[in-house]
């Protein structure tokens, strides 16, 4: 993971900014505190961390990339980087106030270590929020369409729901809420599918690079082949008839909102 990162991490930044809307979101479903000490667990090169940390709030980010944290440290070394996983974050027990991972999930070794760590670094009453894409979700994209293997991959590495809300209970949250997400059309941070209504984004090499699934090197025939075929359909008009065909109501994304109870509940 960490040497797949290293090398995305080159440019990772000039696409990947944060995007307000989904930081004030974030925010909103974690309802941090002034007071309060947070973690951003697999906060890459922290661009939400340190928008976080702008609005005010205290934030510890880690990550398992020394080069991603090297970029984080350059961007505000008030922040505290450090080197680790949701497995082993090297937290004490009770020490964060809330805890926000942000399309990190898939990353994780194993979802009942990473949530019974969490939930151990995390007070009583602390939330976590998770913002993810589900395998369902994923086989909603129009992406399927042109990139067909490339999402197979992606949507492959993708923990379903179930997998994610029973590792969650098991480690002792409760699950408070869902929250759907869908791309908006001026989106800043240039993820998988950040391109839903704008297939041009596509295009452009550095969006690419900054996105794993498409910067893989097992894709790269098939996304050559793949952005063939999309530019023809988007000159002959094609591309519209296409992306209805994929139109649903799942939610591009998925916030899940979780709780550890306090302590009377133990």
């Amino acid at each position: 993971m960490e040497a797949k990162y290293n090398q995305i991490g080159i440019d990772y930044n000039a696409t990947r900014k944060a995007d307000p809307f989904l930081t004030v979101k974030l925010l909103a479903h974690l309802q941090p505190q002034e007071k309060g000490l947070y973690l951003d667990i697999g906060c890459g090169t922290g661009n939400y961390t340190n928008e976080f940390q702008k609005k005010g709030f205290d934030f510890i980010g880690i990550d398992p990339s020394k080069l991603m944290l090297e970029k984080a440290k350059l961007k505000n070394p008030e922040i505290d980087w450090r080197i680790g996983t949701a497995e082993n974050t090297g937290l004490p027990n009770d020490y964060v106030n809330g805890i926000i991972g942000s399309l990190t999930i898939h990353h994780w070794k194993d979802l009942n270590t990473g949530f019974s760590e969490l939930y151990n670094v995390l007070q009583p009453n602390g939330k976590i929020v998770i913002f993810t894409s589900t395998p369902k979700q994923m086989k909603g994209y129009w992406l399927n369409h042109y990139f067909p293997k490339m999402l197979v991959d992606s949507i492959f590495q993708m923990p379903s729901l179930e997998s994610e809300t029973t590792a969650m209970i098991k480690s002792g949250f409760e699950i408070k809420e869902f929250d759907k997400y869908f791309i908006q059309p001026d989106l800043e941070d240039k993820f998988l599918y950040c391109g839903k209504q704008n297939p041009e984004l596509y295009f452009d090499p550095q969006i690419r690079q900054g996105i794993s699934s498409f910067s893989s090197l097992a894709n790269k025939t098939e996304v050559e082949q793949g952005l063939k075929s999309l530019r023809e359909d988007i000159d002959s008009g094609k591309i519209s008839e296409i992306i209805k065909s994929y139109k649903n109501d799942l939610g591009d994304y998925l916030y899940i909102i979780a709780q550890k109870p306090s302590i009377h509940n133990h």
